[in-house]
This record gives structure tokens, sequence and C-alpha cells, in this order.
């Protein structure tokens, strides 16, 4: 279980993989110096509820992982989640959607022969 820190004090444990796809669509839209409001649910071991943030590009952000190794990446994901943080409501964790597989020159079907 990974952590996300905002400004030093406002603390939430995600899952590494979970985190990892939080990471790349906040610092796309930081990059872009695009500031908007990132909102998670609280375990009911911390009183539950609700926490919003307001992140821009003078925030302090710490994503703290507790695995080595870098997840995969689902593209899909990533999408799915920035098109969430580019919504009026902001940022906010959805379900991992299946990810879409394109066919390549390695698994496409063979090309008739004649």
């Amino acid at each position: 279980m990974g952590k996300f820190i905002y400004e030093g004090n406002v603390k939430t444990e995600i899952e590494d993989r979970t985190l990892t796809h939080l990471q790349l669509v906040m610092t796309a839209k930081l990059r872009r110096a695009e500031p908007f409001p990132f909102s998670w649910r609280e375990d009911a071991s911390v009183g539950g509820g609700r926490t919003t943030v307001w992140i821009q590009p003078g925030s302090s952000l710490v994503f703290k992982y507790f695995g080595s190794r870098q997840p995969s990446i689902n593209r899909a994901w990533v999408d799915a989640l920035a098109f969430t943080a580019n919504a009026p409501s902001g940022l906010y964790l959805i379900p991992e959607p299946q990810e879409t597989s394109v066919a390549t020159g390695d698994d496409a079907p063979p090309a008739p022969t004649a």
C-alpha cells in the first residue's frame, strides 16, 4: 500500500498500482500548468467521509510506494482518470477498465499466401 501525501500533512493510503496511474495523470496536468481538485473517500478507520484537495503547480505532492517495482501501465485507465481530472468535479478514483489491445505486426493474423 502506497501513500499520497499533499502539502506534508494530508495523507491517504492508495494501492501502488492505482497510485502509479494517479501520478501519471497528475504530473501530466501539472506539466501543462492545469490546476484541478483531487477527491478520495477516507477509510472508516480514520472516520470515513471524503477529502478533496486543490492541486496546482506549486503544490507539494509525495507519491510514496511500498513496492520497488514499477507496475505495468493500463493506458485505458490513464485516459479514463485524465477524463475525470478534466471535468469540473476533478480527479477521483474510478475502477480500472479492461485494457484494449491493438493488433500489431506481432499479433496480427498472418497474411494470406498466393
